[in-house]
């Protein structure tokens, strides 16, 4: 028993040693005393924290409260979302991908320059924007939103801040921040959608083009994992090939992800709209045939027609106006 004993705390010490090697001298020195950096553990308890408060200590509060009136909130957090997605975009850009990165390998400087320091700091603050992105998923409990609150939402904000440590403490630059130069982007447009459609049925009636916001995520994966991808069949600048897994593994999940979510949202939907449709040019065929019902004296059959379009046409207007609701 005590050589079992033994052999059980040289294991523990060995693990521990190794993760102390890992993170005290493998990882970036420049950012290893940055705040939430020595650790990925208050970073892990943060995002499960994040995951316990939507969905399940959220709606607990909540559930004997009436939604909050958030309107102007949300424009003014969309707001400062789409000014913080600017510069971050604005920081991949100057720091390296619109201004000498090279598109098919690039090695990260982990040298103290002006240019990779600054590059290094933007890194950094991308896996702060993580969590401010958890208060979209705030916002949705307090509005009772719960249906925006779908297990694809909770895994994509929840996860994040954790993938995004492992870059800012080991490779805060280089071929990887490739995710982050185009997510910035999409999220630049994706906040001011988010904006614009907080502002009302005024504005929201101009936003008929909210579903292709998914497809500019899905296409945003499918770049990051030919980019990332390419590094098995050639790396000349020997970046960590460790790395590029963990990045093309993540688009890849989140592709299928949003996928799926696109699917259940938009093509079963669209399906139903193009019945409803049929089902209605199929009543407005029968109204053209009422006129010459009623020349042949068949007025009942007409009224009968009449009555089903006068039912339509009121649950119709009963839809619109719950969908209108509920979007406010």
């Amino acid at each position: 028993m005590l050589w079992d004993e033994r052999e059980l705390e040289n294991l523990l010490t060995s693990i521990y040693d190794g993760w102390r090697d890992l993170m005290d001298n493998k990882s970036d020195p420049r950012t290893r005393d940055w705040f939430l950096m020595s650790s990925p553990f208050p970073t892990i308890a943060i995002s499960i924290t994040y995951a316990y408060i939507v969905k399940i200590l959220g709606p607990k509060l909540m559930e004997n409260r009436k939604p909050f009136e958030l309107r102007k909130v949300l424009v003014v957090y969309n707001f400062l979302q789409v000014l913080f997605s600017m510069y971050l975009f604005y920081e991949a850009s100057i720091g390296g991908w619109l201004n000498g990165y090279s598109f098919t390998c690039e090695p990260v400087d982990y040298s103290y320059s002006p240019k990779a320091i600054r590059t290094a700091r933007g890194c950094w603050w991308y896996f702060f924007s993580k969590f401010t992105e958890f208060f979209d998923t705030f916002f949705f409990v307090m509005r009772k939103r719960y249906d925006q609150v779908s297990t694809l939402h909770v895994i994509h904000h929840g996860i994040m801040p954790v993938s995004v440590w492992w870059g800012v403490k080991f490779t805060p630059g280089g071929h990887s921040t490739f995710f982050g130069f185009l997510n910035t982007f999409v999220h630049i447009i994706m906040y001011t959608y988010y904006m614009l459609a907080a502002m009302g049925p005024k504005v929201q009636k101009y936003l008929w083009w909210k579903k292709y916001l998914t497809v500019l995520q899905m296409v945003q994966f499918v770049l990051v994992m030919i980019h990332s991808f390419q590094l098995f069949f050639r790396n000349d600048c020997n970046y960590p090939i460790g790395f590029a897994y963990f990045i093309g593994a993540h688009a890849v999940m989140f592709y299928f992800l949003f996928s799926d979510f696109y699917k259940k949202s938009y093509l079963r939907r669209d399906a139903k709209e193009k019945s409803r449709k049929a089902y209605e040019n199929g009543l407005m065929k029968a109204a053209m045939e009422n006129g010459k019902h009623e020349i042949n004296g068949n007025t009942k059959y007409a009224q009968s027609i009449n009555n089903k379009l006068d039912g339509y046409a009121e649950t119709t207007r009963q839809r619109i106006i719950a969908a209108a609701a509920g979007k406010n």
